[in-house]
């Protein structure tokens, strides 16, 4: 017999577990994340009575390879953009939420006696909520088109990037063991550094790479590279200092810009389901039963502080965004659980060996329990707002809806200075850090390589050509963006006040750049500081008033933001994700939603004059999304296919009431005989008494009357031909028929009676 290695039998065991837990939590209707750490805790060494687990490294090797295939996945389904779309709202919501969770735990820990990393890793475990869980739950209960879902939603999307950053954060310290301020600030900015430069390289380059080889990209050829630049990013920003889950979604982010990207979480998803279920199947094994029965006391109060703490603070940071109460009790009770990033920090706590062994089961048995009591806390969260709402003092609901008021005019006020600063201060940071990045890699590859070769007076000199033609297609986008914007314009116009600061913005972006130039000439030349202000003034004047460079500075910026759009605009003509103009409706009741319109749906064929739906719930239709084709704002003509995508404008109630109806109005189907429905093929012979003779196809009626079909004739010995509908038949002729059972006996059926006539 030969001997197999150990990891194929773990393998074997921890598969055949999860195996069988999924199906059984899939029975009972329960997350199958849940069944997979029973699966860990089954294939443990912690129960002696079954086999357990022989070498748990090789084990942990494949669950951090998992780590990197959930984070990539996440990655994938995330979009920097959503970032800037969630609004405000879900950001002052989402900020209030974390940073107030993350203060409680750490003040739980300390109360408990426990060390300062295990408070700060347990602040960051109970901060997170699970959107695996609320997808699933909002999924189960019907919510997913509810107003306070999609601001759940965004919370969730925002969470997800602190969480990775917060990972990002804690392996520094765990590392340097350094809580200063300013070590904190530089690790910080580092991290933003690297993040804006990774993203904007790839969201240039990426995309264009995938165009180029569309007609060679299979499903496996597009796995091969998309993993091949998931792993290529998880070794980059591993020899960064920065954690290998960080690297994997940061590549996901880019590739999700990407009109692949559908097809890539498609063929992905095989692999971060396998190896995510083997992720959560070794969090099982690393609970100890005794740890929990030991640690009953600080689970339970960590479980009511997770409860309490989401749903309090969640409520809070979801009002002080200024939207109306029964919306916010909503949303915070629904984030009142810990989930997926809950074990891959208390996972990242293991691995570099800076929390205590007891932590990871606490953290477990808290996120099994909040994760069963999650779908009870979202069916109650309206009974309970009703009920704080009756029970409200008088005053604080009307100082309550007067700051609910308050905020909406703020948020839809146009602020021109808003609307001009905003773009200038990202163009800004995003065009220095790339030119800061290609001026260190000069320095870095670049200029030894030319010192090496040639002398150096020569080589400093052409290092400074390169470099600075290198950089000033960035430099002159950043200096020159909104200067001839309609914003600038009107504000220039407007006030003699404005023109001093509208100049300084210019002034500053001179200097940035201008900085940049005399870093670059003074790391090569030792020149005085006359020489040195001319050239820098030279090559300023040069960058501003060069045409050619315009030209090329103007279509880098064109193919950035067609890369980065490209994704969006075919989503939207599609129909899946919603129009811009939806979150700028006039009123915050008034939202959009799709719906899809049933295969048997009594509407279908209908017209929208027929349907009157204006009328009869107070909607307005507007886009259909059928297929690949888009009908944007449709007249009452317009008429329904089954499986269409209608975009709907409505409030909570009328958009409920429509889905009723659209949903519950079908065409019902009796049960059928589905041997009699069952189509057959059958041979008619057309003697001298058969009705049929003499006549044509279309003079038979076969079609029309019987509902038959002449599948062939077949006239002596010939073959078996076609029929022809303007060709009479004739006596022998052999014909081959084709229909349900019941007409063709009631064709032949006629003949006979026809024939005993």
């Amino acid at each position: 017999m030969l001997h197999l290695p150990t990891l194929i039998t773990d393998l074997a065991l921890i598969l055949g577990c999860a195996a069988v837990m999924s199906l059984l939590f899939k029975k009972l209707k329960q997350p199958i994340v849940l069944g997979y750490i029973v699966a860990g805790f089954l294939a443990s060494p912690h129960l002696s009575f079954i086999p357990s687990v022989i070498d748990t490294a090789n084990i942990q090797t494949w669950a951090d390879i998992g780590v990197i295939f959930l984070l990539f996945a996440l990655g994938l389904e995330f979009s920097f953009k959503k970032i800037i779309k969630v609004g405000g709202t879900a950001i002052i919501a989402t900020i209030t939420i974390v940073f107030s969770m993350m203060l409680l735990g750490i003040a739980v820990g300390s109360a408990f006696g426990w060390g300062r990393m295990d408070c700060i890793f347990l602040g960051g475990m109970i901060a997170m909520s699970s959107t695996t869980i609320i997808y699933k739950a909002f999924d189960d209960l019907g919510l997913q088109r509810k107003q306070f879902a999609g601001l759940v939603f965004g919370i969730l999307i925002l969470e997800d990037v602190l969480a990775v950053l917060l990972m990002v954060m804690l392996s520094t310290m765990a590392i340097s063991n350094n809580f200063e301020g300013t070590e904190m600030l530089e690790s910080i900015g580092k991290l933003i550094f690297f993040l804006i430069l990774w993203f904007v390289v790839g969201i240039y380059l990426i995309p264009g790479l995938l165009k180029r080889f569309r007609k060679l990209m299979n499903d496996e050829t597009l796995l091969i590279f998309s993993l091949a630049l998931c792993f290529s990013m998880v070794v980059l920003a591993s020899n960064f200092g920065y954690s290998q889950a960080f690297g994997a979604f940061i590549m996901g982010s880019i590739l999700a810009e990407t009109i692949e990207a559908e097809s890539i979480d498609r063929i992905v998803k095989p692999l971060k389901d396998l190896f995510g279920a083997i992720f959560f199947v070794s969090v099982g094994m690393m609970v100890d039963p005794s740890m929990i029965i030991t640690y009953a006391l600080p689970i339970a109060v960590i479980t009511i502080v997770v409860i309490l703490g989401q749903s309090f603070f969640g409520t809070v940071g979801v009002v002080l965004a200024g939207r109306p109460l029964k919306m916010a009790i909503q949303c915070g009770f629904s984030l009142t659980q810990i989930g997926e990033f809950a074990f891959i920090i208390a996972s990242l706590g293991v691995s570099l060996k800076v929390t205590s062994s007891f932590l990871y089961p606490i953290v477990v048995a808290v996120s099994v329990i909040t994760i069963f009591i999650t779908p009870y806390l979202i069916r109650v969260a309206e009974p309970v707002s009703k009920w704080v709402d009756n029970h409200l003092p008088a005053n604080i609901k009307r100082r309550m809806e007067r700051y609910t008021f308050g905020t909406r005019s703020v948020v839809n006020q146009e602020n021109l200075w808003r609307r001009l600063l905003v773009p200038i201060v990202r163009s800004t940071i995003i065009y220095s850090i790339i030119s800061i990045s290609i001026v260190a890699l000069s320095f870095r590859f670049f200029v030894p390589l030319l010192q090496l070769h040639l002398p150096n007076m020569l080589a400093s000199l052409l290092s400074a050509v390169v470099i600075i033609l290198l950089i000033s297609p960035f430099l002159r986008s950043m200096m020159v963006n909104k200067l001839n914007s309609h914003e600038f314009i009107t504000l220039w116009q407007e006030s003699l006040t404005n023109r001093a600061p509208l100049l300084s913005t210019i002034v500053i972006r001179i200097m940035i750049a201008a900085g940049l130039i005399i870093f670059v000439i003074t790391s090569l030349f030792r020149i005085s500081v006359g020489l040195l202000i001319g050239l820098t003034f030279g090559v300023v004047v040069f960058l501003l008033s060069s045409h050619k460079l315009k030209k090329h500075s103007v279509l880098i910026e064109q193919k950035f933001f067609q890369n980065l759009r490209s994704r969006d605009i075919m989503d939207e003509y599609l129909g899946k994700k919603k129009p811009e103009y939806a979150g700028h409706l006039l009123t915050q009741d008034l939202h959009l939603a799709v719906f899809a319109l049933p295969l048997e749906s009594a509407w279908a064929g209908k017209t929208l004059k027929d349907l009157r739906l204006r009328q009869k719930y107070d909607v307005d239709v507007a886009s259909i999304i059928r297929g690949r084709r888009r009908l944007n704002i449709p007249g009452g003509s317009c008429r329904l296919f089954p499986q269409d995508k209608i975009q709907v404008i409505g409030t909570d109630e009328q958009l409920g009431l429509f889905s009723d109806d659209m949903l519950h109005d079908v065409i019902l189907v009796d049960n059928l005989d589905y041997e009699k429905r069952e189509m057959t093929l059958h041979q008619l012979i057309i003697d001298a008494n058969s009705i049929f003779l003499g006549k044509t196809l279309q003079e038979s009626n076969i079609r029309e009357k019987y509902h038959c079909l002449i599948a062939g004739v077949k006239r002596g010995n010939g073959p078996l031909i076609a029929p022809d509908v303007d060709t009479p038949f004739e006596e022998g002729d052999l014909v081959w028929v084709v229909g349900e059972n019941k007409n063709i006996h009631q064709l032949v059926n006629n003949k006979k009676q026809e024939y005993e006539k």
